[in-house]
């Protein structure tokens, strides 16, 4: 049975990495976001996801980030790392050194630029979960990857005894309910990749959600993920109604480009991006004051 392994059910905050206006990683800043998911009821992190910019990090700074993490968390809560990448070789090696760091699972997109067929990507994430020393969740955004993980090569991962969850950002839900009926146990979890698919992928048998919205408002994204899966299906309407046109917002161009802009606003954190990412345009940023000044406050504490 892998039901004991797989390692969050609920809320997995993808956290941003600060910057400062030089270009380095704000450390500062980013022990106050994780803190502030800690205590906001975040049932997981995720370190070096597509929302804290991994693709323009040094290994250096990839090692630093998920250390620190670990630390913060002092087994509060699980550490997810991201650690996948086009090369099999490259993606082992970090995802060893994220286990060995504490982290409970890594989480392991699907191969970008290379495009492998079906049979090469079963090798590459098997390959990876035989030596990883952690659980391995998958990573499916085929918009990014240019590679889908469909249901057939899931559910034949599926049966690898470290392969526990999916975290499923093709933005189809057909596809979520596809996996959660084909894969009908308690061994393996679906993840709603995208903060708007949250209800939708919970009420077919999702497990929780890997959230973007949830660094600025962990307590209501929490808040929506338990009442899902308690099955207080109002509660969670009301929560996914109130918060939606954010979710819209935030997705308006590229993540994380919104969403820090966001957090500026608030002073979470620098406006601050890696090229080739750049900060949102000016009609952007007034169309996410608008809809903050609609939700009303949100506590930076």
């Amino acid at each position: 049975m892998k039901k004991n392994k797989i390692p969050f059910r609920g809320l997995c905050t993808a956290l941003v990495t600060p910057f400062q206006e030089d270009g380095a990683v704000d450390m500062n800043a980013f022990r106050r976001l994780a803190e502030r998911q800690i205590d906001g009821g975040a049932d997981a992190l995720l370190v070096l996801g597509t929302t804290g910019e991994s693709a323009t990090l040094t290994d250096e700074e990839r090692r630093m980030l998920v250390t620190e993490t670990v630390r913060l968390a002092d087994g509060r809560l699980p550490v997810l790392a991201g650690t996948g990448s086009n090369d099999t070789a490259r993606t082992v090696r970090f995802s060893r050194f994220a286990a060995e760091a504490g982290c409970s699972a890594v989480l392991v997109v699907a191969p970008y630029y290379n495009r492998p067929t079906p049979d090469g990507l079963i090798r590459h994430f098997r390959e990876t979960a035989d030596a990883a020393g952690c659980p391995v969740i998958l990573y499916n955004i085929p918009s990014r990857t240019g590679t889908d993980l469909t249901v057939p090569i899931v559910k034949k991962l599926a049966e690898h005894p470290e392969i526990v969850g999916i975290k499923e950002a093709s933005g189809n839900i057909d596809r979520a309910a596809d996996l959660c009926a084909a894969i009908q146990d308690e061994d393996f979890a679906v993840y709603a990749g995208n903060d708007g698919e949250i209800v939708p992928v919970c009420s077919v048998g999702g497990t929780g959600a890997v959230s973007v919205i949830a660094n600025l408002l962990p307590r209501e994204t929490a808040d929506l993920c338990h009442a899902m899966r308690t099955g207080d299906h109002v509660r969670a309407a009301a929560i996914h109604t109130r918060l939606l046109p954010l979710v819209r917002a935030l997705f308006s161009e590229t993540n994380p480009g919104p969403v820090k802009a966001a957090m500026a606003m608030y002073g979470l954190c620098e406006n601050v991006l890696r090229l080739p990412l750049v900060p949102v345009r000016p009609e952007t940023e007034e169309r996410l004051r608008e809809v903050l000044r609609a939700l009303g406050p949100i506590s930076v504490t």
